[in-house]
């Protein structure tokens, strides 16, 4: 929610699973959020920027997260 100036003023923002779309909950323990950095294709060195995925608990109790980051990252990537 939003005040008159623009300014968020909620207290808490659900983050959502980046494989799933699914909502993570406050009280899901097992989720994880990674910033992935990029990197210049010509030098190889790490340009400042980064990428986030969230992984909810669900998809790591399941153990598809190596998977699921992967697909993440190579989709990431891609465009």
């Amino acid at each position: 929610m939003e005040n008159d100036d623009g300014v968020n003023v909620d207290l808490y923002i659900p983050r959502k699973c980046s494989w799933t779309n699914r909502l993570i909950q406050a009280k899901d323990h097992a989720s994880v959020q990674i910033n992935i950095g990029k990197i210049d294709p010509s030098t190889g060195r790490y340009t400042g920027e980064y990428h986030t995925v969230a992984l909810c608990g669900y998809i790591r109790n399941k153990g598809e997260a190596d998977m699921a980051l992967t697909e993440l990252v190579r989709k990431a990537d891609e465009s």
